[in-house]
């Protein structure tokens, strides 16, 4: 964003602002008035002659030729003067680029500069290197906020204001931007709190590195304004000021277990009778004030550091696999499941599941084709956008140049140079037909406020992307741009790296082993910016192209791709040290991607080898067609009694038998319910805190929830073994289980075993789990349990249809189908049965509304896919006029 200059100049800024106009003059107006009269003018005569060209060249020439490059260079510095003059006084923003200039042009920026802010006060200068992102959350205003400065001598300051940071509460963890929030009464304030502890030694030995970055139990020194902090002596060690204040909070019993309210009150007393209280103080509250100064513990390992944190990506990662899911489905085999992921496939898995933000980025894809078919309803081209800042409460795009006239619900911010769409509008949002404006936007990382991202195209040149994760941040981007929903029609070429991602997108990514195998191509399919742009909002899009290449290129190469870039729609990024890019994303050895160009400074998102290759693993197991068996279930004793304790989790998640619980902690504590059931033979209490934390937890809050869960149950009910593994006790039972035993009864039991089947389908409620809360269950990724409970049902309700048409009742064979399909909807097999068995029935306006009902579900169907050939082949066998009724409904 502009930098706004400061409204009172000290002494300092009118010496520079003097200097710098001395320096303008000098060489806008003395340097060609010295050239015209001890040199002569540009075009000397001995370069009019023709024979230069092929005669011998003199000295004369020479100095000549030497004369017009330095009337060229002064030619390009005036060019840069007077673009900085013009974006400088219009103030429109971020300056337009004089091709070939850099240094220049970053010379010129200063100088005009320093010279407006002689003759302005309020001027908006944007310098090429200082574009930063505008504070996402609060949707007022984007200028940065200045903390007031208090000066003091250092002798007369005599204590100072601290924070200690607390430890977690269930998925809660404090950051800088909660701090300035609670504390300086405005979460953009918190680069102030990182620059008087940056690399500051803390309690535990490790220092502050990275805003987004910090630790229960540090110490934090606060500006002088802060609130709600501790005042200590100025030079009192970080291990002391701990101690005295252990900065205890204070929580409603509901938020401790993730309710929807994240405020926390902190109460810290200090005074000597109050610690020494603390000492005689029950066990029960010793422990629960131990339990806020323990470091958490992280037992999820970096599979989910970097997966979970790439919320876009895993949104879009798990759309195209329950689209791949879907279609092995669609060949599933009777009694078999289909091929579940393991190992670090399965563990990729589960943390997309735990990361995914998949409101996050509906909100990015119907907002943008919003604004793209509200923009082509005013016959206006969208903007150029640099960048995007997605938070909880707003999408904000960084637009060039300012427009103060968004469309609706859009609405203009800071000058006319952001749009922000709040997010409790864009959830209100219906699905839009119209085409995506920019397909090319992509994530770089998180900032203490959300995802920032940059549209590739906005660059209108080359991106160079350099540091040691080169390869791990050019994967993450086309990790992303492979699976986004914000896109229609997109191609991206791989040069050098990532074969093995077209497993993931084999319909959109292209992978060569160097430049000059796509450089024609590229030439030759290259469309004007404009033409595209205003293609895409008004229905006639083309592909959008974006070339990713691990491979550095060639001089030539590059000027190639250079001249390609200035004048086509498209995104390059390049690795190595490419000359005149006009972006270069630096990826550190600290984790951190940062474009000097825009004044991105962000947590770099990243894909390492390990978690490349753990997604490569999941998707290829998701192209497995043959399946595997599903295992037999084991005997289960005592029907004969219904179970003291009964979890349901064939459809909406319930526990009967017991008291209610808090709403607050209901939740967790189902959830290590259903976990515990589903593994009878026990469980340690560090494994169900890495499966119910995944993100990490500290031991006195793991086992204070166990303690709780155990009260609420019963001591008859939560069993411990000698080796300290946890169960659920033999009253205990979940559907589930009796579903399983019903089955198994039935097969051993033909005369009753169609009553069983029904008595075990009618336990069935709807799908697995519904309503559990986004992001819970993530561990269901590497259980058995979703695939088998999806096998099983379906495999049920079809032997259930097949008995019942056998026995001459195709109508119980409909409702055995129906019952299966409110938990196996997404079974293909199951259709085939419903369609049979509707056709059994003779009724053929009846088979005709299964038919409509069917393809309208495959044609809006979330994951898309449409049916699979087998289920049209076989209405093309029962219903042969059926698509003529579709086709007229259509139209209809």
């Amino acid at each position: 964003m502009p930098v706004r200059v400061k409204a009172r100049r000290g002494p300092g800024d009118v010496l520079a602002g003097i200097a710098s106009l001395i320096v303008l003059v000098a060489l806008v107006g003395g340097v060609p008035y010295a050239l015209l009269t001890f040199v002569g003018p540009p075009i000397a005569p001995e370069l009019l002659d023709l024979d230069v060209l092929t005669g011998r060249v003199g000295p004369s020439t020479v100095v000549a030729v030497l004369v017009l490059l330095v009337w060229l260079a002064w030619f390009q510095l005036f060019l840069c003067v007077l673009v900085e003059v013009y974006a400088g006084v219009r103030r429109v923003g971020m300056p337009a680029r004089v091709p070939f200039s850099g240094g220049t042009q970053a010379l010129a920026n200063k100088l005009v500069g320093a010279v407006l802010l002689l003759f302005t006060t309020g001027a908006m200068v944007a310098p090429l290197v200082k574009l930063a992102p505008p504070p996402a959350p609060h949707p007022v205003t984007a200028v940065a906020y200045s903390a007031p400065v208090v000066e003091k001598a250092p002798e007369a300051q005599k204590t100072k204001k601290v924070y200690v940071v607390q430890p977690p509460h269930g998925r809660h963890h404090e950051s800088l931007w909660e701090i300035a929030e609670k504390c300086l009464g405005d979460g953009r304030r918190y680069p102030e709190i990182y620059r008087l502890n940056q690399a500051k030694e803390q309690p535990d030995g490790t220092r502050l590195r990275m805003a987004d970055l910090i630790r229960p139990g540090w110490v934090l020194d606060m500006p002088d304004d802060a609130k709600h902090t501790n005042v200590v002596p100025v030079g009192q060690p970080r291990e002391e000021t701990l101690r005295e204040h252990p900065g205890r909070v204070h929580l409603d019993p509901r938020l401790e277990h993730g309710s929807k309210t994240d405020q926390i009150e902190q109460r810290t007393d200090a005074r000597p009778e109050a610690r020494r209280e603390a000492r005689h103080r029950q066990p029960e509250q010793r422990q629960s004030d131990q339990e806020q100064i323990t470091i958490r513990e992280s037992p999820s390992g970096d599979l989910t550091d970097y997966l979970a944190t790439a919320s876009l990506a895993a949104a879009g990662l798990l759309l195209v696999l329950a689209r791949r899911r879907r279609e092995q489905l669609w060949h599933r085999m009777f009694g078999r499941r289909i091929v579940r992921p393991r190992d670090d496939a399965a563990k990729a898995e589960a943390a997309l599941r735990l990361g995914g933000d998949a409101p996050g980025a509906r909100i990015l894809d119907i907002g943008l084709r919003l604004l793209g078919a509200e923009l082509a309803a005013q016959h206006r081209t969208p903007p150029t956008v640099y960048g995007a800042h997605l938070s909880a409460r707003t999408l904000d795009l960084w637009i060039h140049p300012p427009d103060g006239d968004a469309p609706a619900p859009w609405t203009a911010q800071d000058g006319g140079q952001v749009w922000r769409l709040p997010a409790h509008e864009g959830r209100l949002l219906e699905d839009q037909p119209g085409g995506a404006p920019y397909p090319g936007l992509v994530s770089i990382g998180t900032d203490a406020g959300g995802r920032v991202l940059i549209d590739l195209e906005a660059a209108q040149g080359l991106i160079n992307v350099r540091g040691p994760q080169t390869t791990a941040a050019l994967a993450a981007l086309a990790v992303e741009l492979a699976t986004n929903r914000w896109s229609d029609r997109m191609r991206i070429t791989l040069v050098g790296f990532g074969e093995e991602l077209t497993v993931i997108a084999p319909d959109r990514i292209k992978a060569v082993g160097g430049l000059a195998e796509v450089l024609p191509e590229l030439e030759a399919s290259a469309a004007p910016r404009r033409e595209v742009l205003t293609g895409r909002i008004t229905g006639s899009p083309r592909h959008a192209h974006y070339l990713l290449s691990a491979v550095a290129p060639t001089h030539e190469e590059a000027r190639r791709l250079a001249l390609l870039a200035r004048r086509d729609t498209a995104g390059y990024v390049l690795a190595g040290d490419v000359p005149h890019a006009t972006w270069t994303l630096e990826i550190g050895d600290d984790g951190r991607a940062r474009i000097a160009e825009l004044g991105f400074d962000v947590q770099a998102q990243l894909l390492p080898r390990r978690h490349y290759q753990a997604l490569i693993d999941l998707f290829r197991t998701a192209g497995r067609l043959d399946g595997e068996p599903v295992p037999e279930a084991e005997p289960l004793e005592g029907l004969r009694h219904p179970p003291a304790v009964e979890i349901r989790i064939l459809g909406p998640i319930e526990v009967t038998g017991l008291r209610p619980l808090e709403e607050g902690r209901m939740a967790l504590a189902t959830e290590l319910l259903v976990y515990l059931a589903t593994h009878p033979g026990g469980v340690h209490p560090s494994v169900l805190g890495g499966v119910l934390w995944p993100r990490g937890v500290q031991s006195m809050v793991r086992d204070a929830t166990i303690a709780r869960v155990a009260e609420w149950l019963g001591p008859e009910h939560l069993l411990t073994d000698e080796a300290g593994r946890i169960r659920l006790g033999p009253e205990v039972r979940t559907d589930w289980a009796l579903f399983r035993e019903l089955v198994r009864r039935a097969h051993g039991d033909p005369p009753t075993g169609a009553a069983l089947l029904e008595k075990a389908l009618g336990l069935v409620r709807g799908p697995l789990l519904t309503g559990r809360q986004p992001g819970r269950y993530a561990w269901l990724a590497g259980e058995d349990l979703e695939y088998d409970v999806a096998a099983a049902v379906a495999d049920a309700a079809h032997q259930l249809a097949e008995l019942r048409l056998a026995h001459g009742r195709p109508d119980a064979a409909v409702a055995a189908v129906r019952q299966g399909l409110l938990l196996a909807a997404d079974d293909e097999g199951l259709w085939r049965d419903l369609l049979r068995a509707t056709h059994a029935t003779e009724d053929t306006v009846r088979l005709r509304a299964v038919v409509e009902g069917l393809t309208r579900r495959a044609a809006s169907h979330p994951y898309g896919g449409g049916m699979a050939p087998e289920t049209e082949a076989l209405i093309e066998e029962l219903l042969p006029t059926w698509r003529i009724h579709v086709v007229r409904e259509s139209s209809a």
